[in-house]
């Protein structure tokens, strides 16, 4: 019976080692599809391993480095920033205040339980700036929606509205929203408007940072523990034993957001020195890749380009020294910039900046009086990036460096009938 068995444990052998190999192509082939393979991502020259990216000078808006920078792409919590500025708009313009109470909503509290919250339940009620660090240090997509909820009429659907009303203003032209909180990947932006979009929140609403590098916030008294903030580039986290190796020097913004459909992204900006900068990256391969990658982005700023002042304060501008006035003691005013004008470049090189446009007012705006540091017109300056090949455009206003005063009754009469005679005389010179 002995030799009759040996055939059959053989074929079990073989049977279950191939059964073996199936199982580990499966899973390795499942493993592939969980996360970008490397090869996947766009060959770049900083090695960025994202789907796409984008650095710009937060001061100009000018693009120092960027990769598949206008593919369209969800955006994940990152859409939280639009959040975040139409409530500081709301606020700016009187129609809310941070100590308003916000009365948590069923569809607020029935937030899935899949992303970041605090757990608010229905008729809950707490201010706007408690649930708005909720939203900005937790991500709290509940906190987000109450907000959305308590602005938009009810629901987070007319919130929305007011979200694309609102992007469509600011000219995010391939932005699309279909919630507050990013949770949905039919809300899509491209890295590109993303970036442009945290510039104007900066510039406009530069107290977005008071809230967005807090490191930590206890939402309510008896919580047992403070949420932490998903930023773990915060610079301040250079003594906190978990996040000093991500921490940034002068890091102290802007969002983090992850969905299946947009992988591992953030937005964020630091500052050393004078120089603002605003990173985008989208489709990284985890929460710790995604500010490795944009460590590389901040690197290659901070370490690449610097400030070059081409034109100093209280500068003459060539062939637009004096501007024509009427009705002065004197006919014109001396002219000079309002303040400097800076480009940033690449370190070592010599801008190449193109002669100035000049642009005056209309004559009927050049009447006396005209007081010192009145604005008299602009000028404008290019400059050609040799590396992109985009041109920056900057425009300084032209001001009167001193005050001219009205001519009196008699002095503009005799001016006129000076002129008169000038011209009459000209005119009879002209006809021989």
């Amino acid at each position: 019976m002995e030799p009759n068995k040996r055939p059959v444990r053989l074929v079990s052998a073989i049977s279950a080692l191939l059964v073996g190999l199936l199982f580990t192509m499966f899973i390795g082939s499942a493993s592939a599809s969980a996360a970008p393979a490397k090869n996947s991502y766009s060959p770049n020259s900083l090695g960025l391993e994202v789907q796409s990216a984008i650095l710009i000078d937060a001061d100009t808006g000018q693009v120092l480095y960027q990769v598949k920078q206008d593919d369209v792409r969800p955006p994940a919590s990152m859409t939280k920033m639009m959040t975040e500025y139409i409530v500081l708009e709301e606020i700016k313009e009187k129609r809310l205040k941070w100590e308003d109470i916000v009365t948590v909503t069923k569809e607020a509290a029935s937030t899935p339980a899949d992303g970041s919250q605090i757990y608010l339940a229905e008729g809950d009620k707490h201010t706007v700036k408690e649930l708005y660090i909720a939203m900005a240090v937790g991500s709290a997509n509940d906190a987000t929606v109450a907000l959305a909820n308590h602005i938009g009429g009810g629901t987070e659907q007319g919130f929305v509205q007011k979200m694309n009303e609102t992007a469509k203003k600011l000219g995010l032209n391939t932005a699309h929203f279909t919630s507050a909180t990013g949770l949905l990947d039919t809300t899509v932006i491209s890295a590109a408007e993303l970036a442009k979009f945290a510039r104007i929140l900066l510039q406009q609403h530069p107290e977005f940072l008071e809230y967005s590098k807090l490191q930590s916030y206890k939402f309510r008294e008896r919580d047992k523990n403070a949420m932490v903030n998903w930023n773990w580039m915060l610079g301040s986290n250079k003594n906190v034993t978990s996040f000093k190796k991500f921490a940034y020097e002068g890091l102290d913004g802007m969002k983090t957001g992850y969905i299946g459909a947009a992988g591992y992204c953030f937005t964020g900006t630091a500052k050393r020195g004078d120089m603002r900068l605003i990173s985008v990256v989208m489709g990284a391969g985890s929460k710790e890749s995604r500010f490795y990658e944009t460590a590389k982005l901040l690197d290659y700023g901070f370490n690449n380009f610097e400030k070059k002042t081409v034109v100093a304060p209280k500068s003459v501008v060539k062939d637009a020294e004096t501007v024509k006035i009427k009705k002065g003691v004197s006919k014109s005013v001396p002219v000079v910039t309002a303040n400097d004008m800076t480009f940033l470049v690449k370190k070592g090189v010599e801008p190449q900046i193109s002669e100035p446009k000049v642009t005056l007012l209309e004559e009927d705006k050049l009447v006396a009086p005209i007081k010192q540091g009145q604005v008299v017109g602009s000028a404008t300056y290019s400059y050609k990036d040799a590396d992109t090949g985009e041109t920056i455009e900057k425009k300084v206003d032209l001001i009167a460096s001193e005050e001219v005063e009205k001519g009196s009754w008699w002095r503009l009469m005799f001016r006129a009938i000076g002129s008169f005679f000038v011209g009459l005389f000209k005119g009879i010179v002209d006809l021989f």
